[in-house]
């Protein structure tokens, strides 16, 4: 197997800024003696594509250069192969918008990532796979569904132009609406169908670049961690938005968290979500973990 790093770049991650700033940061892998073999996407799951080629072609080490998106492509491109096949390494250089896995270790964003990725330093990290109208999807940070999910899918398809000011439309106008309701599921059997304002399936702790959404999650729990939170009002809401970016709206007492090996959804149509950063519109049917499947440089 090659010991070539097959390296992804998505140089328009963070509205370009990632384009601007790969260059310096893969010169300083390289100047520390890695051997890069380098792609850049064009398009929308192009980073799946050269993952998956890359993987069958025996390369086993991974680095993501863009945002969560990045990754989530990626991942998906490694499994399920990876799985059966083959270990695979996954490392960061965070130059996007979210990079919200890696917070869960580090405030210092591509400077961590490049001295873990120099130092070999590796963890197992949960998988989980998101069983959706019979195909399968993978991530390793959070699906989110409710508030969250309305918000990011109104900004991405309606309010993108905007830039970051079409984000802060997007939560006013959702918080406008407010729709509160059940996502009815069964949590390793028990089943919850409680109305609320949004739901998350979390394997780390952060979403949405600094929203503690899941103070509890650990990537190598072996479990999913399963955040929710009723239906709170618009005006309850507002006063305890802040909290969500420290992890302490768990003690809001509409709030409530549980750990999971297996999710199985009874909805009764497709649902907008939020996967890894990425909007979809996904008939969902299951989740189940991976444990330790694959390997992060962190």
């Amino acid at each position: 197997m090659s010991e070539t790093y097959f390296t992804i770049v998505n140089p328009a991650a963070g509205g370009g800024r990632c384009g601007k700033l790969a260059p310096r940061a893969l010169d300083r892998l390289r100047a520390e003696g890695l051997t890069l073999e380098v792609r850049q996407t064009t398009a929308p799951g192009e980073a799946t594509i050269f993952a998956h080629e890359a993987y069958a072609g025996g390369f086993r080490h991974f680095i993501a250069v863009g945002g969560d998106g990045t990754g989530f492509e990626i991942v998906n491109g490694l499994f399920p192969a990876a799985l059966t096949e083959g270990r695979a390494a996954l490392g960061f250089l965070p130059l996007g918008t979210g990079n919200s896995f890696l917070r869960d270790f580090t405030d210092e964003g591509a400077e961590y990532a490049i001295k873990a990725i120099l130092a070999h330093r590796r963890r197992r990290c949960d998988v989980i796979r998101l069983n959706h109208a019979g195909e399968s999807l993978f991530f390793i940070n959070t699906l989110n569904m409710g508030f969250a999910a309305d918000v990011s899918t109104l900004t991405n398809r309606r309010l993108k132009f905007l830039g970051e000011f079409g984000y802060l439309v997007g939560v006013l106008v959702s918080l406008a609406r407010l729709r509160r309701r059940p996502f009815p599921l069964r949590a390793d059997g028990e089943r919850d169908n409680r109305r609320c304002l949004f739901v998350a399936f979390s394997n780390s702790k952060y979403t949405g670049g600094k929203m503690m959404i899941a103070p509890s999650a650990a990537i190598d729990s072996g479990n999913i961690e399963y955040v929710h939170w009723g239906p709170i009002g618009r005006m309850g809401l507002v006063r305890n938005l802040p909290k969500l970016f420290d992890g302490t709206h768990m003690k809001h007492k509409l709030a409530s968290r549980r750990t999971a090996e297996q999710i199985e959804f009874e909805l009764k149509e497709p649902v907008d979500v939020v996967v890894d950063g990425e909007v979809l519109t996904l008939d969902v049917e299951s989740l189940e973990v991976l444990p330790g499947a694959l390997d992060v440089m962190v």
